[in-house]
């Protein structure tokens, strides 16, 4: 297979060459089109196009028939796919000769009078073209899509050449991010931009990728959430706030999981986490209107539904129904109460695992795969989110809720902490752990966000999602790989 495809591609740089001597060039600087292959088409179909008006249209070659005097090829740009005719008479015999050394993958451009073929196919009746680049490499054999995994995420434009399912999930992709930003614009929200860079990692439970900058000769960290910086701004006077970026965290790669991700992240003055509740159902529910034309999303086998309301759930009742166990009673005996409690149901734990890590444990071994329509696991231990504020009638339970599908948790929110003496003592109880477990997830003290704190922040909802995710369940993926352009590989 190696040796044929380098004869190939041998025998297309033969032809570049042969362009050149013949003046033309096989990569000019542009090429003004006046509609995309849609626009072509729409315009044929509402009637509205002079039959004798030419249009110039450009894509690649995606398809390639010669039959004597007549050659048909299939263009295909962003926006779909057009056929385009050319007849020797028409374009002439040298022209024609050129046609016959066009290959698949080559951009064209082609200018002419619009026409449906008997078989009802919108065509481009060819008076003239020019190469716009010519392809060296071959496209996949198959043109029906690219079906060696490793090489669709490594070469991802392969994947999307030949794929049109890989298209339309970006395309959603794509469109979700536009209609959340549309929904969040719509109540009020400011995007902002907070440092990706950060002298501390905080805002999350994750181990942080570590980078040097050479003119601080100082350690930074890639930011592994936006929330310290976001409440910041809600200190100092925007009422609401969010930022779609990128999150980098240093854990391991999994269908869920990848090193760097989007999240989106809100913050809304004087609201708690039953506002963020109905309004992160009433937003997934009006973007997948937006994207998909219905809040009912086939998954699998499943079919999902995320019109509100969606059921919600104390953590509590959920790990009693699905374990048995109930970590109220156990926590009032202490941690390692329901460490041992947790290892006679069979679990296998250790005395490196922090209190935060039990509640973990518990909810993904016994809970998340029962959450398969969306729903919301609400009110945590305060053990489990060192940020979140205390329940005004329970000072062991934190206002908390996560949002889960399929058993897969894609959004996480809380009535945040403002209280500044309380945080400290929070961020100071992490510390502990970070030394007495080596729990390298642990939060680490924040003195510069305590500060900010100091000046006063107001009652504020918070809310995380993790857009891949909700890609994922728009889109009936399976591994959150399909949904990042280019997902994080070992080096081949």
């Amino acid at each position: 297979m190696g040796k044929r495809l380098e004869i190939i591609t041998q025998q297309r740089l033969e032809k570049v060459r042969k362009l050149r001597e013949r003046g033309i060039d096989p990569y000019p600087n542009a090429y003004h089109r006046t509609h995309t292959a849609q626009e072509a088409r729409s315009l044929f179909e509402s009637g509205e196009a002079d039959p004798a008006s030419q249009v110039s249209i450009a894509g690649r070659v995606t398809a390639l028939r010669h039959m004597g005097k007549a050659t048909f090829l299939d263009l295909r740009d962003g926006s779909g796919k057009i056929q385009a005719y050319f007849n020797k008479t028409q374009i002439g015999p040298e022209r024609h000769e050129l046609v016959k050394d066009l290959d698949l993958g080559d951009f064209v451009g082609v200018q002419g009078v619009l026409f449906k073929t008997h078989t009802g196919e919108m065509t481009v009746n060819v008076s003239d073209f020019t190469i716009l680049a010519k392809s060296l490499e071959p496209l996949p054999e198959k043109w029906h899509g690219l079906v060696d995994v490793e090489k669709r995420y490594r070469q991802r434009y392969l994947d999307l050449i030949s794929n049109q399912s890989a298209r339309d999930t970006f395309l959603a992709r794509s469109r979700t991010i536009s209609a959340i930003r549309r929904f969040l614009d719509g109540r009020g929200f400011i995007e902002v931009e907070t440092p990706v860079l950060q002298q501390m990692a905080g805002g999350a439970r994750a181990r942080p990728f570590t980078t040097h900058h050479q003119a601080l000769d100082e350690d930074f960290y890639l930011r592994i959430a936006t929330e310290l910086y976001l409440k910041r701004l809600i200190v100092g006077g925007f009422d609401k706030v969010y930022e779609i970026g990128r999150i980098f965290r240093n854990e391991g790669i999994s269908t869920k999981h990848n090193p760097e991700f989007t999240t989106l992240e809100s913050y809304e003055a004087y609201a708690d986490y039953n506002d963020v509740m109905r309004m992160l159902e009433e937003m997934v529910a009006q973007t997948a209107q937006s994207v998909l034309g219905t809040t009912k999303v086939s998954y699998g086998d499943l079919t999902l539904d995320f019109a509100p309301p969606w059921k919600r759930i104390t953590l509590r009742d959920a790990v009693l129904q699905t374990s048995g166990i109930d970590f109220e009673v156990s926590l009032k005996a202490g941690p390692e109460s329901l460490r041992r409690v947790m290892q006679e149901k069979g679990l296998q734990l250790d005395d490196t695992m922090s209190p935060a890590y039990l509640f973990d444990k518990l909810v993904s071994t016994y809970v998340e795969p029962t959450l398969i329509q969306p729903t919301f696991l609400i009110d945590y231990p305060v053990e489990t989110t060192p940020l979140a504020k205390t329940k005004s009638d329970n000072k062991a339970i934190v206002e908390r809720f996560e949002a889960f599908a399929v058993g897969m948790e894609f959004a996480n929110a809380f009535t945040e902490l403002n209280d500044p003496e309380e945080q400290a003592a929070r961020f100071t109880i992490q510390e502990e752990w970070r030394k007495q477990f080596g729990d390298e997830e642990a939060e680490q003290y924040q003195e510069d966000f305590i500060q900010a704190m100091e000046y006063g922040m107001p009652p504020t909802g918070g809310l995380g999602v993790g857009i891949d995710r909700l890609v994922m369940l728009f889109t009936n993926q399976q591994s959150i790989r399909e949904v990042i352009l280019f997902p994080q590989l070992k080096t081949a």
